[in-house]
């Protein structure tokens, strides 16, 4: 965790990087070893997979042992003290950090209609439990930089250590895998935060124009001059990833990353239709979730879910996990879809680099869908 990543991270001093140490090891034994134990007694209670609302009762029923509560509140409180941790170590040189993006203003853009105004569901909690969640805006660069080290620290390292990249490059091998020959000159991602997975698909697309959207004017500043630092010029604004202000056809690519399970309940058909309004014709989309199918999973791990639902504050995880893609993508109006799964990689190159109809399991592999118009 020693490593710099990029010129507009948060560096942590001795003691903060103690601090983060600890917190991502406690966090890894309190969804490690403990989370086995209770794991291991809610399926003893009942070893059916079950369904959606089997889930949900077990999950009530669990609520009445003591254990239980006590693991769940351990878990939600070691996730608290992640951001606050890291909310230290960002807060002491938030001033250098603003200097920064000012000093890389030239590279990008961020444009803000006035108008824009961030979906409910967004505004009114904090996903993954981020004090004030992604549309935070205090004129300053902190909550991207707070999302960027706290992001690296959440995920232990696993998605690219410090430069948290993975699923951009993971990405970007599906495409590189399926159309080999595409050039977009123009590409969108949605939700695209601080550009972490943006700036490796740039980079894969050097002669098109990057674009990204999402709906926190502080995490845009801080995506752009992050973007900017690492040589990269991406035009960004906020915008609602379900309906977006661009005009029709806009892009040849749209794409996001782990997007969907943070979507409003009921929103990806809104989500599929706007991608198709924006791509030309010939254009391509693409989606990376996680790597689940929720009707595939055992007990826990349903009951796993609809923690993240209802304790981690995405209320979208089970909608996402469950929902077949091909149909909807076709519903849409796209046509050649494909649906499987991509092994992560840190390098993307024509071929195929582990795309198949096996999950290998979270961080191993991402969930992967794309089509044409």
């Amino acid at each position: 965790m020693s490593i710099q990543g990029h010129a507009m991270l948060a560096q942590a001093s001795h003691d903060e990087q103690a601090e983060q140490l600890f917190v991502r090891d406690l966090k890894g034994f309190v969804s490690g070893d403990c989370e086995r134990l209770i794991a291991r007694a809610a399926e003893a209670r009942d070893s059916s997979p079950g369904t959606n609302d089997a889930a949900a009762e077990a999950l009530a029923h669990l609520g009445e042992i003591p254990g239980f509560r006590h693991w769940l509140a351990a878990r939600r409180h070691t996730q608290t003290l992640l951001w606050d941790v890291v909310a230290a170590c960002v807060d002491r040189q938030l001033p250098h950090l603003d200097e920064m993006a000012e000093r890389l203003r030239g590279t990008g853009s961020v444009h803000v209609d006035p108008q824009y105004r961030t979906p409910r569901h967004l505004a009114e909690s904090d996903v993954h439990l981020m004090p004030g969640g992604y549309d935070e805006d205090d004129g300053s660069v902190r909550q991207g930089a707070l999302m960027d080290r706290g992001g690296a620290v959440y995920m232990l390292g696993r998605n690219g250590g410090f430069l948290n990249d993975r699923r951009g490059h993971t990405a970007a091998a599906h495409l590189l895998h399926r159309f080999p020959d595409f050039a977009p000159s123009n590409l969108l991602e949605l939700g695209c935060g601080i550009g972490s997975s943006l700036v490796p698909m740039a980079g894969y697309f050097p002669r098109a124009q990057a674009h990204g959207v999402d709906v926190g004017r502080g995490v845009l500043d801080y995506a752009r001059a992050r973007a900017a630092g690492l040589g990269v010029a991406l035009d960004l604004r906020c915008d609602d990833a379900t309906a977006t202000s661009y005009p029709d056809e806009s892009f040849d690519l749209l794409f996001s990353c782990v997007v969907i399970h943070e979507l409003a309940p009921g929103s990806i058909p809104a989500l599929l239709a706007e991608c198709y309004r924006l791509l030309r014709p010939g254009g391509v989309v693409l989606h990376l979730e996680v790597p689940q199918r929720y009707d595939e999973l055992g007990l826990w791990t349903k009951i796993r879910a609809e923690i993240e639902a209802h304790y981690n504050n995405e209320p979208n995880w089970v909608a996402a996990t469950s929902a077949d893609y091909a149909p909807l993508l076709h519903a849409a109006g796209f046509r050649d879809v494909v649906t499987g799964y991509q092994d992560a990689t840190d390098h993307a190159e024509p071929g195929n680099n582990g795309f198949g109809a096996q999950s290998k399991g979270v961080f191993r592999s991402w969930s992967v869908m794309s089509a044409l118009k």
